[in-house]
């Protein structure tokens, strides 16, 4: 079997069965390397060489930890919490209430898609905005897998389809880029064209979670979420005044110098000197933030492990090469294949962005000679690159969703956010991304 293949499903099983997914990352990069050769030294090697590639983002994550809790202490998402719990009041069962639910998904929806692009924070707003609703959610018997659903979705969708914020890094610094280098026509061609079916799969993704699969009732214990999340926190017109001020020069500092963590820590000064965040309290408070995203920045190190393992056996070639082997000149296979290629690539290594220089080298020349249009190409390598961040154990669209629906220890990171993006997402992504490559 080939190694990567054998790394991934390893991966895969050990996080199935609840295995932490740091030991899997490991055990899978361990295992991939010797399955392809390499000693343990050199393995091991390729491994602690990679985990830099992950300390920035671990950092990053860290350091918006902390100014999560101190937005959390200013009391601004309990007052949005207060205020939406008080538009259900005593009517949990009836239409009204239901109506309630739509709005809460399309509000984290909307603010999720404008993360990507309007105010490029990705996943920093998780952690502000959707512990202090937890308790809502359960009064309203919300099933937080749709809830994982609606943000995976709106932390990928913009990336793939707008080449603005961080789709402008995806859609044209790299796909356009790298179809280019190797060989590609993309002169003229509307990147928007060519990603709109992908895109349009990733919305009946949604919909279908929404009005089918996660509508009913989900029952959470309301005690456990009031003893690990402050329901009841105090807050006035000026600590609230104050968080918004926070936010903005967070975010003006981050597009400024190009640096969530610096953008982070410029707001959890702010609220020290403004007393929103007391001086004696600030370390504790730092501490208990960096706690809250200490997992992802983990996950994230030992993903950039795996993923220099894989390069460093050189069997993602190999992988590709036996693909061409099986597909002669059938174009129809030679998409799915591709596409089913990308979708274990990215699984493994959790990152859309870092999937495309590793896949464009090898599909531009192949999909060239096989007839495939300029748009098909970029579809195909685009929706390839993409396919894996939703359902990959260690991509930061389900760590981020996980990290906060499951702060009082009710949301399973697999079963509850890796599992259903993964059916919701990757299936009918494999679907239209298959169909785009055929009609473009």
């Amino acid at each position: 079997m080939n190694a990567v293949v054998a790394a991934v499903l390893i991966m895969l099983v050990l996080s199935l069965a609840r295995i932490h997914v740091v030991v899997a990352l490991i055990v899978g990069a361990v295992s991939g390397g010797l399955i392809a050769g390499l000693s343990l030294e050199a393995t091991i090697e390729a491994f602690n060489n990679g985990l830099g590639g992950g300390a920035t983002v671990a950092l990053s994550y860290a350091t918006l930890g902390a100014f999560a809790v101190a937005i959390g202490k200013s009391g601004l998402a309990h007052a949005l919490a207060d205020k939406t719990l008080a538009m259900v009041g005593q009517q949990e069962n009836s239409t009204a209430a239901k109506s309630v639910r739509y709005m809460i998904i399309g509000v984290l929806v909307l603010i999720a898609l404008s993360s990507q692009n309007i105010l490029p924070i990705h996943i920093a707003f998780i952690p502000l905005v959707v512990p202090p609703m937890l308790y809502v959610m359960a009064k309203l018997k919300m099933d937080r897998r749709l809830v994982a659903c609606a943000l995976t979705f709106g932390l990928i969708t913009p990336y793939m389809f707008l080449p603005i914020g961080f789709g402008g890094i995806y859609l044209n610094d790299i796909l356009m880029a790298k179809i280019s280098t190797n060989g590609g026509e993309t002169e003229g061609l509307s990147v928007m064209h060519a990603m709109a079916l992908p895109a349009l799969g990733m919305l009946c993704g949604l919909l279908v979670a929404v009005f089918f699969t996660y509508r009913g009732d989900r029952e959470y214990d309301l005690e456990a979420i009031t003893r690990t999340e402050r329901v009841n926190v105090s807050y006035s017109s000026g600590t609230l005044f104050m968080a918004v001020v926070a936010i903005v020069v967070a975010f003006v500092v981050q597009l400024w110098l190009g640096s969530m963590i610096l953008g982070a820590l410029a707001g959890f000064l702010l609220f020290n000197l403004s007393g929103v965040v007391k001086w004696k309290e600030a370390d504790d408070l730092f501490t208990e933030g960096m706690k809250m995203l200490a997992m992802i920045g983990f996950i994230m190190i030992a993903a950039s492990g795996f993923a220099e393992v894989m390069r460093e056996t050189g069997e993602i070639a190999t992988l590709v090469q036996s693909s061409v082997d099986v597909i002669g000149n059938n174009k129809p296979m030679a998409a799915l294949l591709m596409l089913l290629v990308g979708l274990m690539i990215t699984m493994g290594i959790g990152s859309s962005f870092s999937t495309i220089p590793i896949i464009a080298a090898l599909y531009v020349p192949l999909a060239l000679e096989m007839g495939f249009s300029s748009l098909a190409i970029v579809a195909l390598v685009g929706t390839a690159g993409a396919l894996g961040d939703a359902g990959s154990p260690a991509s930061d669209s389900t760590l981020g969703p996980t990290a906060g629906l499951n702060v009082d220890g009710q949301h399973n990171h697999i079963w509850d956010s890796v599992v259903p993006t993964f059916l919701h997402y990757n299936l009918p992504l494999l679907g239209f991304g298959w169909l785009a490559a055929m009609v473009l």
